[in-house]
């Protein structure tokens, strides 16, 4: 068995990456990293020990990327935090769907490229 410490990352291709770091940045409160290591790509965008690797997308994408995409990309909150990230995707006018899971609470959105983030928090 492999024994895992937890999610890295998630790796996404985007149109306009700029736009995807900023918006991450902006709306998520993630911070880029490794950008004197790596240089322009990936963008790193973290909070604690997870992170969104973004990517171009381009045309010749690789024949790996035609197949299972990503459903969504999940980031647990506390529940001030998720209260106040309902508060904030309204001011900003981005759209975002309520889900009762019973023990958990979620909301649902996109980002610039159309991939569907929840933040969830298990204080119900």
């Amino acid at each position: 068995m492999i024994k895992v410490e937890g999610l890295d990352h998630v790796a996404i291709a985007a149109k306009d990456v700029t736009r995807s770091m900023n918006w991450y940045r902006d709306v998520l409160g993630l911070e880029r990293r490794h950008e004197e290591t790596w240089g322009d790509m990936p963008v790193m965008m973290c909070s604690g020990n997870t992170c969104v690797a973004i990517f171009p997308l381009t045309d010749d994408q690789p024949a790996e990327t035609k197949g299972p995409r990503v459903l969504h990309v999940a980031f647990r909150a506390d529940r001030s935090t998720f209260d106040q990230a309902q508060k904030d995707l309204k001011d900003r006018g981005i759209a975002f769907d309520f889900q009762d899971h019973d023990i958990a609470h979620s909301i649902y959105f996109r980002d610039p490229d159309g991939y569907k983030i929840e933040i969830t928090t298990y204080e119900v």
